[in-house]
């Protein structure tokens, strides 16, 4: 990494974690960009740079407006939801690095559960124009009519193939909320989980995912606050490096990627997981601690054997040994991920990656230099400076 141009995360702030926020998705972004800016010690009118998702219904001009920032030199969105969130970071590093912006703020802000219900899908009427999944209607016909059943297609292949039982998904399950039972801003904070409550739970797709393998709908915002490393070593907090972002595609995404050759293995992840690694000149070995997307219970696993942590077909293995626990080799989801924290499209499993190298998580992981972030096709490794 050359020190001289690089990136770092300054600040990095949220609201609260709901299913009923009680206020508009555009106070939510303010809430949480403030909060950033105050962690950060900078102010609004710092900010020159705006970077969200399509798919976020807050308009950037509206985000300037409430905010009082100022002079605004580089705005864009970043498509495929939660697969894109690591190139919503990648896209902030990006305009600094080329001079577009010194301060760049990463949002997310939604009311998904209590506005309208995400996890629904988008129906057949609409098909998110922009939004990298234009090839859904393709699924509608045969039934396939949310992520959740989008997920299981591929899921249901691997699964077959090596011998992985819904009880495999339902150990990550299980791991995550035992870390957010253990944090007072996860949804599911004191509420642990057995592998029998996990089995228990119904069917949603069924032999591939139940209830509890399924991310939640949840209320809340998040923002990132990024800027050159020499500027952020003057700034409030210890800064913490971005040494490399990647994004990985070969005509699809984590949850929507129903043509690629095999879809036993999550060849995007692959991708990304390659470049990335060059990028940062790091190998999986050099990793302390992972966030790994987990809108589904199943990602967990391929992303695993992706990003170099395990064998094709070797991560339930992985996970049966106690891996992703607080004593394993990669501690994982350490905030209780998407699953146990809340779903604010993967950018809350990057602040915690941000937290761990900070050294100030609830779940503190001992000693981590280097946190990986994945969101299937886009991933980020943050680290000490």
């Amino acid at each position: 990494m050359n020190l001289d141009n690089a990136v770092a995360v300054a600040g990095i702030g949220q609201t609260e974690f709901s299913k009923e926020s009680g206020r508009s998705e555009l106070q939510l972004a303010a809430e949480c960009i403030k909060s950033a800016l105050d962690d950060a010690g900078l102010v609004p009118s710092d900010v020159d740079g705006l970077v969200t998702y399509t798919v976020d219904n807050n308009e950037d001009v509206d985000v300037i407006r409430t905010m009082g920032m100022g002079e605004i030199g580089f705005s864009t969105r970043v498509p495929w939801g939660g697969g894109g969130t690591m190139a919503s970071i990648a896209m902030g590093l990006a305009a600094i690095k080329a001079g577009l912006a010194e301060t760049v703020v990463v949002w997310r802000a939604m009311n998904e559960r209590s506005e309208y219900r995400f996890g629904q899908g988008p129906g057949t009427d609409r098909t998110a124009a922009g939004g990298g999944v234009t090839d859904l209607p393709w699924c509608f016909a045969f039934g396939a009519m949310t992520p959740m059943t989008w997920q299981a297609f591929s899921a249901q292949v691997y699964m077959q193939k090596y011998g992985v039982t819904n009880e495999d998904f339902g150990r990550v399950v299980v791991q995550e909320r035992e870390y957010a039972a253990t944090n007072p801003n996860a949804w599911f904070y004191q509420r642990p989980i057995t592998l029998e409550d996990h089995q228990n739970s119904r069917w949603i797709v069924e032999p591939v995912l139940r209830l509890l393998d399924c991310c939640q709908e949840s209320d809340g915002g998040v923002a990132v606050v990024l800027t050159s490393l020499e500027r952020a070593r003057d700034l409030k907090q210890p800064p913490v490096s971005v040494i490399a972002t990647q994004g990985g595609g070969n005509g699809g995404q984590i949850a929507t990627n129903h043509y690629t050759e095999d879809l036993s293995v999550m060849s995007e992840a692959f991708i990304a997981s390659k470049r990335l690694y060059k990028l940062a000149g790091m190998k999986p070995s050099e990793i302390d601690v992972a966030m790994l997307y987990e809108a589904y219970s199943c990602a967990v696993h391929l992303q695993l054997e992706a990003y170099g942590f395990c064998g094709i077909g070797e991560a339930k293995d992985f996970v049966r040994d106690g891996h992703l626990g607080p004593k394993g080799s990669l501690p994982t989801n350490t905030h209780g991920g998407l699953l146990g924290e809340a779903y604010i499209h993967g950018l809350n499993s990057f602040a915690e990656g941000v937290r761990q190298v900070r050294g100030t998580a609830v779940n503190q992981v001992a000693g981590v230099e280097h946190a990986l972030v994945t969101a299937g096709w886009s991933a980020a490794i943050v680290g000490r400076p």
